[in-house]
C-alpha cells in the first residue's frame, strides 16, 4: 500500500516535467513540419516550371519545323497555281500599263538597240548612221490593230516582259495575225533583228509567221511572252 502511494507521488511529480518538455518540443516539431511542407511546395513549383518550359519549347519547335514550312509551302503553291491560271507569272515585277510605258520605252529603245548591236557586232542604229536595214523608220512600222474591250469575245491579253524589267500588256483578238506581236515589238522600240520572243512556261522560242493567227501559234489564253536579246552568231 505504501509502495503504491510512493509510485503515485513519483508519477504526479513527474507530470509537470513531462508537460514542460512537451511544450518545448511542440514548436520544434511544428517548425520542422512547416519547413518540410515549404520544401515540398518549392519542389512541386520547380517541377511544374520545368514541365511548362519543356512543353513551350516543344510547341515552338513544332511551329517552326512543321506548321510554318507547311503554311509557307501551301501559300507558295496557291500563288503558283493562281499565276499559272491567269498567265501572269511576272505580276510581282514592276510592271506598268502600256499607255504609261510607251513614252519611256520610246526614249530608251535607242540605248537598248545600241547595246545589243554592239554586243553582236551589228551596224549602228539610225541615230548614229543612216541604216534602214537596222533601224526602221516610222513609215516601216505598221499600225497596231485597235485594242478590243475586255468584254469582247475571243480576246487574249498578252504580257510582254522587256529586257529593262518593264512589263507591257495589251489585248488582241485571237484571230489577229501573229505578225502583230513583231509589230508591237517595233512600236515600243525593240527591233526584230536584235530581239526575239519566247514563251515563259515552258521556255521556248515563239514561232511567229505572218500567215498564222495568234490562236494558230498557241496563244489561246492570257499569256506572258519574254522579249530577249538574240544570241550572237558568227
Amino acid at each position: 500500500m505504501a509502495a503504491r502511494g510512493v509510485v503515485g507521488i513519483f508519477f504526479l511529480s513527474a507530470v509537470p516535467l513531462v508537460c514542460l518538455e512537451l511544450r518545448r518540443g511542440i514548436p520544434d516539431i511544428v517548425y520542422l513540419l512547416k519547413e518540410e511542407e515549404e520544401k515540398n511546395e518549392k519542389r512541386q513549383k520547380l517541377v511544374r516550371k520545368k514541365q511548362q518550359e519543356a512543353q513551350g519549347e516543344k510547341a515552338s519547335r513544332y511551329i517552326e519545323n512543321v506548321l510554318k514550312p507547311h503554311r509557307e509551302m501551301k501559300l507558295r503553291k496557291l500563288e503558283e497555281r493562281f499565276y499559272q491560271m491567269t498567265g501572269e507569272a511576272w505580276k510581282l515585277s514592276s510592271g506598268h500599263k502600256l499607255g504609261g510605258d510607251e513614252g519611256t520605252s520610246q526614249t530608251s529603245f535607242e540605248t537598248s538597240n545600241r547595246e545589243a548591236a554592239k554586243s553582236q557586232n551589228l551596224p549602228k542604229p539610225l541615230t548614229e548612221f543612216p541604216s534602214p536595214a537596222v533601224q526602221p523608220t516610222c513609215k516601216e512600222i505598221p499600225d497596231l490593230p485597235e485594242e478590243p474591250s475586255q468584254t469582247a469575245e475571243e480576246v487574249v491579253t498578252v504580257a510582254l516582259r522587256c529586257p529593262s524589267g518593264n512589263v507591257l500588256r495589251r489585248r488582241f483578238l485571237k484571230s489577229c495575225s501573229s505578225q502583230v506581236l513583231l509589230d508591237w515589238m517595233m512600236r515600243i522600240g525593240y527591233h526584230t533583228s536584235l530581239y526575239s520572243l519566247s514563251t515563259s512556261f515552258p521556255r521556248r522560242p515563239l514561232a511567229v509567221e505572218g500567215g498564222q493567227s495568234l490562236e494558230d501559234v498557241g496563244i489561246t489564253v492570257d499569256t506572258v511572252l519574254i522579249l530577249e536579246e538574240k544570241e550572237q552568231t558568227n
